[in-house]
Protein backbone atom coordinates (compact mmCIF):
# COMPACT_ATOMS: atom_id res chain seq x y z
CA UNK A 1 0.00 0.00 0.00
CA UNK A 2 1.51 3.26 -0.54
CA UNK A 3 2.04 5.47 2.05
CA UNK A 4 0.89 9.35 2.10
CA UNK A 5 2.51 12.86 1.94
CA UNK A 6 1.23 15.79 3.36
CA UNK A 7 2.94 20.00 3.77
CA UNK A 8 2.74 23.16 4.43
CA UNK A 9 0.79 25.95 2.89
CA UNK A 10 3.81 27.00 1.35
CA UNK A 11 5.06 23.63 0.61
CA UNK A 12 8.91 24.19 2.56
CA UNK A 13 7.82 21.68 5.30
CA UNK A 14 6.94 18.27 3.77
CA UNK A 15 6.46 15.06 5.04
CA UNK A 16 5.46 11.42 4.29
CA UNK A 17 3.92 9.07 6.04
CA UNK A 18 4.79 5.35 6.44
CA UNK A 19 1.94 3.48 6.12
CA UNK A 20 -0.98 4.40 4.60
CA UNK A 21 -3.86 5.92 7.61
CA UNK A 22 -7.10 4.61 7.67
CA UNK A 23 -9.01 7.24 10.19
CA UNK A 24 -8.78 10.71 11.48
CA UNK A 25 -10.38 12.49 14.86
CA UNK A 26 -11.30 15.54 16.42
CA UNK A 27 -10.19 17.41 18.92
CA UNK A 28 -12.05 20.24 20.87
CA UNK A 29 -9.92 21.46 23.70
CA UNK A 30 -8.75 25.43 23.73
CA UNK A 31 -5.41 24.68 22.91
CA UNK A 32 -6.04 23.25 19.55
CA UNK A 33 -9.09 25.05 18.90
CA UNK A 34 -6.39 28.16 18.86
CA UNK A 35 -3.43 26.03 17.63
CA UNK A 36 -5.93 24.89 14.56
CA UNK A 37 -8.13 28.16 14.03
CA UNK A 38 -11.20 25.54 14.93
CA UNK A 39 -10.94 21.92 15.34
CA UNK A 40 -8.59 19.92 15.24
CA UNK A 41 -8.68 17.09 12.91
CA UNK A 42 -5.66 14.66 12.86
CA UNK A 43 -4.03 11.53 12.25
CA UNK A 44 -2.97 9.53 14.80
CA UNK A 45 0.91 8.56 13.84
CA UNK A 46 3.95 7.07 15.97
CA UNK A 47 7.64 8.20 16.37
CA UNK A 48 8.75 6.49 13.54
CA UNK A 49 5.78 6.14 11.53
CA UNK A 50 6.31 10.02 10.09
CA UNK A 51 9.80 11.43 8.33
CA UNK A 52 9.89 15.27 7.95
CA UNK A 53 11.75 17.27 5.64
CA UNK A 54 13.49 19.86 5.49
CA UNK A 55 13.46 19.91 9.39
CA UNK A 56 15.10 23.60 9.82
CA UNK A 57 11.56 25.23 8.29
CA UNK A 58 9.70 23.28 11.04
CA UNK A 59 9.27 25.09 14.85
CA UNK A 60 8.41 23.75 17.67
CA UNK A 61 6.19 25.16 20.80
CA UNK A 62 5.95 23.45 23.68
CA UNK A 63 2.25 23.91 24.42
CA UNK A 64 1.53 22.48 27.63
CA UNK A 65 3.58 20.06 30.80
CA UNK A 66 2.36 16.85 28.65
CA UNK A 67 2.35 18.09 24.55
CA UNK A 68 3.95 20.36 21.91
CA UNK A 69 3.07 21.64 18.72
CA UNK A 70 4.92 21.65 15.29
CA UNK A 71 4.41 24.50 12.80
CA UNK A 72 6.24 26.21 9.31
CA UNK A 73 8.11 28.87 10.21
CA UNK A 74 7.22 30.54 6.77
CA UNK A 75 3.43 30.28 6.49
CA UNK A 76 2.71 29.36 9.93
CA UNK A 77 0.83 26.12 8.86
CA UNK A 78 0.19 23.87 11.97
CA UNK A 79 1.25 20.94 10.97
CA UNK A 80 1.02 18.43 14.24
CA UNK A 81 0.84 18.18 18.21
CA UNK A 82 2.99 15.67 19.72
CA UNK A 83 2.66 13.96 23.05
CA UNK A 84 5.79 14.31 25.36
CA UNK A 85 3.79 12.69 28.54
CA UNK A 86 5.86 9.48 29.51
CA UNK A 87 4.01 6.43 28.84
CA UNK A 88 3.62 3.98 25.99
CA UNK A 89 1.58 6.85 23.51
CA UNK A 90 4.93 8.80 24.68
CA UNK A 91 5.99 10.79 20.69
CA UNK A 92 2.56 10.32 19.66
CA UNK A 93 1.99 12.62 17.00
CA UNK A 94 -1.62 13.76 15.67
CA UNK A 95 -0.76 15.27 12.26
CA UNK A 96 -3.10 18.07 10.83
CA UNK A 97 -5.39 15.70 8.66
CA UNK A 98 -6.00 18.82 6.63
CA UNK A 99 -2.18 18.82 5.54
CA UNK A 100 -2.19 15.57 4.01
CA UNK A 101 -1.89 15.84 -0.10
CA UNK A 102 -5.05 13.63 0.02
CA UNK A 103 -7.55 12.70 2.71
CA UNK A 104 -9.59 10.26 0.06
CA UNK A 105 -10.47 6.93 1.84
CA UNK A 106 -10.48 8.34 5.56
CA UNK A 107 -13.22 8.11 7.82
CA UNK A 108 -13.78 10.13 10.45
CA UNK A 109 -14.34 7.87 13.59
CA UNK A 110 -13.17 10.02 17.04
CA UNK A 111 -14.20 13.08 18.71
CA UNK A 112 -11.84 14.49 21.90
CA UNK A 113 -12.66 16.68 24.36
CA UNK A 114 -16.41 16.91 23.55
CA UNK A 115 -17.45 18.17 27.01
CA UNK A 116 -15.30 21.46 25.69
CA UNK A 117 -16.91 21.55 22.18
CA UNK A 118 -18.87 24.74 21.50
CA UNK A 119 -22.74 24.20 21.29
CA UNK A 120 -22.31 25.40 17.79
CA UNK A 121 -20.49 22.29 16.66
CA UNK A 122 -22.25 19.00 15.79
CA UNK A 123 -20.67 16.54 13.02
CA UNK A 124 -23.27 14.21 11.74
CA UNK A 125 -22.74 10.25 11.62
CA UNK A 126 -21.73 7.89 14.83
CA UNK A 127 -18.28 8.08 15.85
CA UNK A 128 -16.43 7.42 19.55
CA UNK A 129 -16.40 9.92 21.34
CA UNK A 130 -13.87 10.87 24.69
CA UNK A 131 -14.56 13.34 27.39
CA UNK A 132 -11.41 15.56 28.99
CA UNK A 133 -11.13 13.31 31.74
CA UNK A 134 -11.42 10.26 29.84
CA UNK A 135 -8.26 11.20 27.11
CA UNK A 136 -5.83 12.11 30.13
CA UNK A 137 -6.65 9.01 31.72
CA UNK A 138 -6.07 6.99 28.61
CA UNK A 139 -2.99 9.25 27.84
CA UNK A 140 -1.51 8.75 31.81
CA UNK A 141 -2.20 5.17 31.16
CA UNK A 142 -5.63 4.46 33.19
Amino acid sequence: MASKTGSCLCGSVTYTLAEEPKAYGACHCGMCRKFSGGIELGIQVMPDGVKFQPTETLAIYESSEWAERGFCVGCGSSIFWRLTAEGEMEGMFSIAAGSLDDMSGLKFDTEVYVDHKPSSHAFEGDRTKMTEAEVLAMVNGG
